[in-house]
């Protein structure tokens, strides 16, 4: 099999294009060309009136060899790589050893959980949350009624955050095992369109995502894994000896104690409780940078013709996104994060009398509204203190977000023209902004930091400059962003991926400070899992 990169054609190329291409490039007639598939398609919309499709081409071709030959000058032409998954090959555990156990059922969770099955270790995953149905039940309700359950909403129950989201599959990590094709190939599996194989950024959406996480789930369970939900791990039990620091097993909220010497740590950005208990127990846990500021909502159709010009609208492209970033003079940085063409921004509350947002989209992305959250980044330096002094400050701002929406679990709301120049707002404009319990306007000047207000202003106006028409007037800021990343990371070794000074505990995923997506916290699964299992096979 061959591989061919940067293979180019006109957005609206007819179908045998694409085969007369493949011909042309290889040197072959058509009847050597065996098959093909397409391995990868992006674009560039850099000409707006000409955008081009990029693909990637795996091609089966008579005589091989010595078209490669041929072709070795060709750095675009190469024998296709193998990025089938490989699992680790270990021993069986000794007769007796506990069984693994996961705690956390989001993207890394569900990974962490499915690779141990398969590989015969019959984990047991704990989940703080309900299914997926249920706590999508209780989210919709929560956004509808102002009913916040604590342990079911877009933070905490099966899927994870992510459930709730873009559903977006792509992610800036490197990969030279090829994981993420592991992890886009056990989703397709489940449920998820064949195209996330393919496209550039390709994406699920909240309703393919909860049937997705369905089949895992039961696949999971079949595999001999066994999964509890409404199961929160209130302590973890540790032993010294010598010096040693050793988990032991994990105590429930009900005082039922599950042994187990091999704990992966699954839990997202938003487990605050879970954070204060490990630190208590004394594992390593330091402070990270994170960010901090507002959702932002444009007209979808005012950045679909931004970016893509006449081509907006194009079936193929889809609903537009896009990536910014701005670096003020007062030194910091303000960019966008986690853009949701076609979507919502949704309520992400998952504590009381806190308001926090997030931005989702179904597959479709069909919604009127475009949304991202444009954020400045902060560093420990501006919340000192001990470890876990970013959680604190995340609470403060929620706080004052809940009471400028007016302590209803209202979202506090400015339109971007009345935030640039300092005054209230008082009434929506063209833009409709899609919060739901609702959008209280007010003014969202005391709302975060006032680095970050005189950053995010400045931002605004520039951002103008990249994007024709992103400084609208009437665009709809709604506040508070603040649980972009975990605001701390439990440390682990680079070797076997357990913590600093806790053995058989495995820090996992985004909650842990070592993803920060989808895609990247499913990668850190599969790594921690074949961890998990080379360290059980130790003798």
């Amino acid at each position: 099999m061959l591989r061919i990169n940067e293979l180019k054609l006109p957005l609206n190329h007819p179908e045998p294009a694409l085969r007369e291409a493949i011909l042309a490039r290889l040197g072959v007639p058509d009847a050597d060309l065996v098959d093909f598939s397409v391995y990868k398609r992006s674009y560039d919309a850099r000409k707006k009136a000409a955008i081009v499709l990029i693909y990637s081409i795996d091609a089966e071709v008579r005589g091989e060899a010595a078209v490669l030959a041929r072709l070795k000058s060709d750095q675009h032409v190469m024998p296709s790589p193998d990025v089938d998954y490989k699992f680790v090959q270990v021993n069986k555990p000794a007769p007796g050893t506990p069984r693994p156990v996961v705690v956390g059922t989001g993207p890394c969770g569900l990974f962490v959980a499915l690779i141990l099955a398969q590989m015969g270790l019959n984990p047991i995953i704990l989940e703080r949350g309900k299914i997926v149905r249920e706590r999508t039940v209780d989210t919709f309700g929560f956004w509808r009624k102002r009913k916040l359950n604590t342990e079911s909403n877009v933070q905490f129950g099966e899927g994870g955050a992510g459930t709730f989201s873009d559903g977006k599959l792509y992610s800036q990590i490197k990969d030279s095992n090829h994981h993420g094709r592991k992890v886009l190939t056990e989703f397709v599996r489940f449920g998820a369109p064949e195209e996330i194989m393919y496209v550039s950024k390709p994406h699920i959406g909240t309703f393919r995502l909860v049937k997705m996480v369905e089949q895992m789930r039961a696949e999971i369970v079949r595999l001999g894994g066994e999964i509890r939900f409404g199961t929160r791990v209130d302590d973890v039990l540790i032993e010294e000896t010598g010096g040693v620091r050793q988990v032991v097993g994990v105590r429930l909220a009900d005082g039922e104690e599950i042994a187990t010497r091999h704990l992966a740590m699954a839990i997202g950005h938003s487990a605050r409780d879970t954070f204060q208990m490990l630190y208590d127990r004394g594992v390593y846990i330091e402070a990270k940078p994170f960010s901090i500021g507002f959702r932002v909502e444009h007209p979808q159709s005012l950045i679909d013709v931004c970016r893509f010009g006449p081509n907006a609208g194009n079936k193929i492209l889809g609903a537009a996104d896009y990536k910014i970033v701005h670096h003020a003079s007062n030194g910091r940085s303000v960019y966008s994060f986690c853009m949701c063409p076609g979507g919502t921004v949704v309520a992400a509350s998952s504590e009381e009398g806190r308001v926090v947002t997030n931005g989702m989209s179904q597959y479709s992305r069909a919604e009127r509204n475009a949304n991202s959250a444009i954020v400045v980044g902060i560093t420990p330096d501006d919340y000192p203190g001990h470890p876990l002094a970013g959680i604190d400050f995340q609470r403060e701002l929620e706080s004052r977000a809940f009471v400028l929406g007016g302590g209803t679990y209202d979202a506090p709301g400015q339109l971007m023209g009345d935030f640039v120049k300092g005054r209230p707002s008082t009434e929506f404009g063209s833009v409709t902004p899609s919060f739901r319990p609702a959008v209280h306007l007010t003014d969202l000047a005391t709302s975060l930091p006032d680095y970050a207000i005189v950053a995010m202003r400045e931002a605004f106006v520039a951002f103008d400059k990249q994007i024709k028409g992103y400084y609208k007037e009437d665009a709809v800021l709604t506040g508070v962003e603040t649980r972009t990343s975990s605001p701390i990371r439990i440390r682990r070794n680079n070797d076997d991926l357990q913590s600093l000074n806790t053995r058989g505990l495995f820090p996992a995923g985004e909650g842990a400070g070592y993803a920060g997506g989808i895609m990247s916290a499913a990668v850190d699964g599969i790594r921690v899992a074949e961890a998990v299992a080379i360290a059980m096979a130790a003798k």
